[in-house]
């Protein structure tokens, strides 16, 4: 396993272990911002394991973009929700929107936790 694809599972166990603690202010942003990592690292071992197939992407759009094709992801529409709200985290910190994306976060860890297993049996 490559070096990211293994950050990137250790990010992916990390944003888990933060979803179990009890919900609070410190809980909410400490999901966010593993998720927000775990992203980042999700379209970047996407990019890596894309290159070992012969294809190529460079840019977090353009990675979900060839994991579709390539068929590694499968719910388009909730994958564009997650890029959009790791973007809209990513550059602001809004008390409403930071609700409304921990509102969402256990459905994308559950989608991060799917390309994790995806990638891992990918040769």
């Amino acid at each position: 396993m490559s070096t990211r694809m293994e950050a990137f599972s250790r990010a992916v166990e990390r944003l888990d272990e933060a979803l179990a603690l009890p919900v609070s202010d410190v809980v909410r942003d400490a999901c966010i911002q593993r998720f927000e990592f775990s992203f980042e690292l999700g379209w970047k071992a996407v990019q890596q394991a894309a290159r070992n197939q012969g294809r190529d992407c460079v840019s977090p759009k353009s990675c979900l973009r060839e994991a579709f094709a390539l068929g590694w992801l499968e719910d388009e529409n909730a994958w564009l929700v997650m890029l959009s709200d790791r973007n809209l985290t990513s550059h602001t910190y809004n008390e409403e929107l930071a609700q409304a994306v921990y509102g969402r976060m256990r459905t994308h860890a559950s989608l991060l936790k799917e390309l994790n297993r995806t990638l891992s049996n990918i040769r």
